[in-house]
C-alpha cells in the first residue's frame, strides 16, 4: 500500500512559500504523492478554515511539479461540473506530459450549492455532465483525433492517461468507475468502515465481468497515539487497497514536518 499525504492549497498555509516547503518536505521524505483539493467559490458565511482562499488546483499541481522532482501530484477531487470540457481536458494533459506524468486525478460531482450558483451551474445535472466530461476525457488520451460538439480536432499534448478515480459515496460513484474503467477515490473515517463498501465494488464488478478499479482513500491516523495509529495503519493495510492519502493537520511548514516524522515514526 502507498502512502500520500495531503498539503494545504487553502488559507495562509497555501502561500507559495509555505506551500514549497512542504511539499519538499514530503518528497524528501519518501512519500509516494502529495494531495490538494478542488474549491472555487466559497461564500462568506463559510469560509472558516480558509478564509475563502483556495488556489486553483490544475495550475497548483502544475506549478508543484517544478518545484519537486519525483513525488506523484493529486488533486482529490476536480469537481468537474464547474469547468468546461476542452479546457479542462487540455489542461491535464498538460500538466500531465510537463510534470513527467506524475499526475493522479480525483474528480467529483461537488456538493456545496453556492459554487453551483456562483458559477450559474444546474447542480441537478451535474451527474449527467461529469459523465459527459469523463467520456470526454478518456477518450482524449487513447484517440488522436477526437470529436466535440461535431467538431473532430487533434489533442496533442497526448501523454499516457493519468491514473483517473472518481470520488464519491458508494454505490453511486462505484458504478460509475465501473462504467468509465476507473479507480475509487473514497473519504473514510477509519478502515473499518471502508469493508462494506469494497466488498459491494467487487460484487458490482464481478457482475459487470471487470475487476474493480485501484482504490485511494482519504482518511486522517490519530497521529498524537502512536500505538492507536500503527493499529490503525494496520488494518488499512489489510484492506488491499492501492493507496492511503493521510490527512495533515498543521499551520505552517515546521508543524507539516512534525506529522510527517509522526507519520513515518509508524
Amino acid at each position: 500500500m502507498k502512502i500520500g499525504v495531503t498539503v494545504r492549497n487553502m488559507g495562509p498555509q497555501s502561500r507559495r512559500d509555505t506551500l514549497r516547503a512542504c511539499a519538499e518536505q514530503a518528497e524528501a521524505l519518501g512519500f509516494e504523492s502529495l494531495w490538494i483539493t478542488d474549491h472555487i467559490a466559497i461564500p462568506p458565511d463559510d469560509a472558516e478554515g480558509s478564509g475563502g482562499r483556495y488556489t486553483d488546483p490544475l495550475t497548483t499541481l502544475a506549478w508543484l511539479g517544478g518545484v519537486t522532482r519525483t513525488i506523484r501530484l493529486g488533486v482529490g477531487a476536480l469537481i468537474l461540473p464547474y469547468r468546461p470540457t476542452l479546457p479542462t481536458a487540455k489542461a491535464i494533459a498538460t500538466a500531465h506530459e510537463l510534470t513527467g506524468e506524475r499526475l493522479l486525478i480525483g474528480v467529483g460531482l461537488g456538493w456545496m450549492d453556492a459554487e453551483f450558483r456562483a458559477l450559474g451551474v444546474e447542480r441537478r445535472q451535474r451527474g449527467a455532465v461529469a459523465d459527459q466530461q469523463l467520456d470526454f476525457l478518456t477518450r482524449c488520451f487513447s484517440e488522436p483525433v477526437v470529436e466535440l460538439n461535431g467538431q473532430p480536432f487533434i489533442f496533442d499534448p497526448r501523454p499516457s492517461q493519468p491514473p483517473i478515480y472518481v470520488g464519491g459515496r458508494a454505490p453511486h460513484a462505484l458504478r460509475r468507475a465501473l462504467r468509465f474503467n476507473l479507480g475509487w477515490l473514497p473519504m473514510a473515517r477509519d478502515a473499518a468502515s471502508l469493508r462494506g463498501d469494497l466488498a459491494l465494488f467487487n460484487q458490482l464488478a464481478a457482475e459487470n465481468g471487470r475487476p474493480p478499479g485501484p482504490v485511494t482513500a482519504f482518511a486522517a491516523l490519530p497521529l498524537s497515539d502512536r500505538e492507536s495509529a500503527r493499529d490503525e495503519l494496520a488494518a488499512w493495510r489489510t484492506l488491499g487497497i492501492q493507496r492511503l492519502v493521510c490527512a495533515i493537520r498543521y499551520e505552517d511548514s515546521s508543524g507539516y514536518r512534525r506529522q510527517l516524522d509522526q507519520l513515518m515514526a509508524l
